[in-house]
């Protein structure tokens, strides 16, 4: 086997949900996979504020050299989807569908480019909770038979070195999940 043949990684989607998120997530994965940048987040509100993201994992993706599919914004699916939930706490009932919502539409984009496997940067957040991301995610990979890559990113000061990155990037940092809710809370 030549060089070129040994140094085939597999193909990773990996769901990005805002650049300042990403470069740490980026960091670990690129070694032993082939990454591409997956932009699916309908909960983000204003649109405005969406749109702000998606600047951002635009420079990001450039700045790396990692390829970057987006989703085009679809708030009503995602209020349709967490309808009867507007109540729930920050990390509750409302997020783990919005969890499962944005994952499964990792997953289809993943089957569309031939990746086998997906992960989220969600995790690197210290407000988010791995373990019910990653059960969201496992449940995903059930029903889709994409699988998912478990991961808590924060560990090993990974959100620390997020926002090192973030900050050597001039990405801004939003002070909210994206939906309404979390900027609510």
């Amino acid at each position: 086997m030549n060089d070129a043949t040994n140094s085939k990684k597999p193909k990773l989607l990996l769901h990005a949900c805002c650049a300042p998120c990403s470069p740490h997530v980026l960091n670990v994965l690129r070694d032993s996979w082939d990454v591409v940048l997956y932009f699916y987040n309908p909960n983000i509100e204003p649109h405005e504020e969406w749109r702000m993201r998606l600047d951002e994992m635009e420079k990001l993706s450039e700045a790396t050299g990692v390829s970057l599919l987006t989703a085009e914004y679809d708030n009503d699916r995602w209020r349709e989807s967490i309808s009867g939930l507007e109540n729930e706490p920050e990390g509750g009932g409302r997020c783990r569908v919005c969890f499962s919502l944005r994952l499964e539409s990792a997953a289809k984009a993943a089957a569309g480019i031939g990746a086998a496997h997906i992960a989220t940067t969600l995790s690197v957040s210290p407000h988010k909770n791995a373990a019910a991301i990653n059960e969201q995610g496992e449940s995903v990979a059930e029903e889709t038979g994409i699988a998912f890559l478990r991961a808590d990113f924060k560990k090993n000061d990974g959100y620390k070195k997020s926002c090192e990155l973030s900050r050597e990037f001039g990405f801004r940092r939003q002070n909210y999940c994206g939906c309404s809710f979390s900027r609510r809370d």
